[in-house]
């Protein structure tokens, strides 16, 4: 079982490792790593997210380009195949979406990229594929400035339910 003494203990490559199924950033998960010993798990969240909003719009695109589409199966980025399994949960509410409101989805996702040039983030965990496409709908009325940090917001949710399943997990 693995718990915050074993990412405290893991050797920094493994940890980094380890990290960028949480939050696909490379410079987050190696300031994560390079933190450590972290002394609870809220201390490793605060520290997820503190770092999460000192790193730039790079690093926030590079974390969003290891999810997949909302709908889709595949990353941009090649990820884990824990990180797959996470997005595939994460995604569980499209599982059972009608046709209409799938490709609904695919339609206003390629909008999306095209309008902000990033995919849509969303924290779907718990969400329906209904309530995933009226956020996505209502997302696409900002503008980029208003939306990136929306979007980082979303994936800095992901990164934390994302923690809180690796230490919980193997």
């Amino acid at each position: 079982m693995h718990d915050l003494s074993w990412l405290n203990s893991l050797p920094p490559t493994e940890a980094v490792k380890e990290l960028l199924q949480c939050c696909g950033s490379t410079r987050w998960a190696k300031q994560i790593a390079e933190a450590r010993p972290y002394s609870t798990p809220e201390a490793l969240f605060a520290s997820a997210n503190e770092i999460w909003w000192s790193l730039d719009r790079n690093d926030w695109l590079e974390a969003f380009r290891s999810h997949p589409k909302i709908g889709e199966k595949k990353a941009a980025e090649p990820v884990s195949t824990q990180a797959h399994q996470w997005s595939g949960q994460e995604q569980s509410g499209v599982a059972t979406a009608s046709e209409e409101t799938v490709d609904s989805l695919a339609t206003l996702n390629r909008a999306y990229e095209e309008k902000f040039g990033f995919i849509f983030i969303i924290c779907a965990t718990g969400k329906t594929s209904g309530e995933m496409l009226s956020a996505l709908r209502e997302r696409l009325e900002h503008d980029a400035v208003n939306e990136l940090p929306i979007a980082a917001a979303e994936q800095s949710k992901i990164t934390v339910l994302r923690l809180k399943k690796l230490l919980t997990s193997g």
